[in-house]
């Protein structure tokens, strides 16, 4: 190798409920994200608020023909989008779906296959109806792993011939750090039980294996794959209790990846449910569901952390969910995540080596603030070289990942156009190659500007990633 493959799939990625808005129009239910206004950080209310940025996002809903033209622009191979759950089964324990709800991703659909782009599209991403949340606490209830075998059904079904790549659940190891966002959890966090929290768990696993058992019977080509929230973790120190400390760290994020490609729990998680009292209900049907694994790994990128056997030390870290103590020898993004671009390559290296299956970077990209300017013929822009230079060395690091030997099928970067923050409900906290004329007060014309990144990434894209 010298490069990327030639069907290397090039691309973006955004989610339903931080782009589409239209929270209650064409009979979509509520979700749990309608009653989260501050993010995932922040207190939930009972219904849905005018402060909720997300209840009209970027207005996608409405506007997306604009918008897949502009990514079309930039030669983008494939795009990652999600289905909201409560479009198509509003409360998600209905028996009959919502056709105004399949309607809108069939045309969303079909537009991106005008251009020629393939769609990875995730089946649950922080978007559970608030209706099973509230009624049956989440993944805490068997029950929703019949609720979510229907709804992927229903969709598999309608779009057999459209899409092709699928993944299962958006990072689905956060629900550890985030029950409520992740798992649709009612149960306040502080008295969340971990037997409930491994239970929850279990179940979303074994909804996870049965979409693949149900997605390759209603179509054998179709290629699913699972999705996690992926950081190395390094020993703070040489000190060989630090780098068991990192070692079990990183099992908690492993453990996701590995019932879903090797189809069973693997012994060091039975060694932390015995010793921790956890006691699951797991039944055959389940051990024998399980065995239906992913035919990829998918994940999201964007920092790394370190990890100590020392327990004072344990909370340092800021930034993301699952962060950890803060690496002395890395500089931080303005929202206190670490920069690590030669992580990237050591997590392909592990998940390459860990199970052999084409692996797939889901998310990855600079959330920052963004000015916007007139450039010298008149056109406004945003000079955000800062970005370019993130991506520039990760898309590196990729590279150098492939030469030793990695299968990587694709980058699809996080936010290809400005959109809602999930972790702070924020719009100032920008990724997108294309600025969206939209503050965090509500204000803004809506209007889509293209960034000077938008033109740098056509010409990776246009270059099969040569020309950095």
């Amino acid at each position: 190798m010298t490069g990327f493959p030639k069907e290397f799939l090039w691309g973006g990625a955004v989610a339903a409920n931080q782009c589409e808005g239209a929270w209650n129009e064409d009979g979509k239910g509520v979700s749990i994200q309608d009653v989260l206004p501050k993010g995932m950080a922040g207190p939930r209310t009972g219904k849905p608020t005018r402060d909720n940025l997300k209840l009209e996002g970027i207005d996608f809903y409405h506007r997306y023909k604009e918008d897949v033209k502009l990514m079309a622009e930039m030669g983008f191979r494939v795009f990652r989008t999600s289905i909201a759950w409560s479009r198509i089964y509003p409360n998600g324990d209905e028996t009959e779906p919502n056709e105004k709800g399949l309607q809108f991703y069939d045309d969303l659909f079909d537009e991106c296959r005008k251009y020629g782009m393939e769609l990875i599209v995730t089946l649950s991403h922080y978007e559970t109806p608030l209706h099973l949340s509230e009624k049956y606490d989440g993944w805490c209830s068997r029950e929703l792993i019949c609720f979510y075998k229907r709804y992927v059904t229903t969709v598999f079904t309608r779009y057999k011939d459209k899409v092709k790549y699928w993944l299962t659940f958006n990072e689905i190891n956060s629900i550890l750090h985030a029950p409520f966002m992740s798992g649709g959890i009612s149960t306040p966090k502080e008295q969340l039980t971990e037997t409930q929290l491994y239970q929850a768990i279990h179940h979303e696993l074994v909804a996870s294996a049965w979409a693949v058992k149900l997605g390759h019977e209603i179509n054998p080509d179709f290629k699913i794959g699972c999705m996690i929230l992926s950081f190395p973790v390094y020993p703070l120190t040489p000190d060989p209790s630090d780098v068991i400390a990192a070692m079990e760290k990183d099992h908690s994020n492993t453990l996701f990846a590995d019932v879903h490609v090797r189809g069973y729990y693997p012994g060091y998680a039975y060694r932390y449910f015995r010793e921790h009292g956890i006691k699951m209900k797991v039944t055959e049907e389940d051990e024998a569901v399980l065995k239906h694994t992913v035919d990829f790994v998918s994940f999201s990128y964007y920092t790394s952390s370190c990890a100590s056997a020392d327990r004072e030390r344990a909370g340092e870290g800021k930034g993301n969910i699952l962060m950890g103590i803060s690496n002395p020898a890395l500089k931080a993004s303005q929202w206190g995540w670490q920069i690590d671009p030669k992580g990237l390559r050591y997590v392909l290296n592990c998940l390459w080596d860990r199970y052999q299956k084409p692996l797939f970077i889901v998310e990855n990209g600079l959330g920052a603030l963004d000015t916007l300017v007139k450039g010298d013929d008149g056109i406004w822009t945003v000079d955000d070289e800062y970005r370019i230079d993130y991506l520039r060395e990760h898309i590196l690091q990729m590279k150098e990942a492939v030469e030793d030997g990695v299968n990587l099928m694709g980058y699809t970067t996080w936010g290809c156009i400005d959109l809602v923050s999930a972790s702070t409900a924020e719009l100032r906290k920008r990724y997108g190659f294309i600025y969206v004329d939209r503050n965090d007060d509500g204000s803004g014309s809506l209007a889509r500007y293209r960034k000077k990144s938008f033109y740098w990434y056509k010409k990776v894209i246009e270059s099969n990633g040569s020309e950095l």
